[in-house]
């Protein structure tokens, strides 16, 4: 595994740097509906630097149904 799909830190480290959006720790829990910047669009990239980081395709189903980030980081990590 990837250090960026190690843990919610270096997920969110990768949100970061690929996407620009900027979170704290904190943000990882909160609604995604919280984020005026998050939206399908986003949600796309996601899949596609996830896929280019693992070498694995990703659940994209299990991508739809997240509500934070901490949910989107268990479906790209496997959790």
């Amino acid at each position: 595994m990837t250090t960026a799909l190690a843990d919610p830190t270096g997920f969110r480290d990768l949100l970061e740097e690929e996407l620009g959006l900027r979170l704290d720790a904190d943000d990882l829990d909160r609604p995604l509906d919280d984020f005026p910047d998050w939206d399908s669009v986003l949600l796309l990239r996601l899949v596609t630097v996830v896929e280019n980081v693992s070498g694995r395709r990703v659940p994209v189903a299990d991508l739809l149904t997240a509500r934070t980030f901490r949910e989107l980081y268990e479906a790209v990590a496997g959790r």
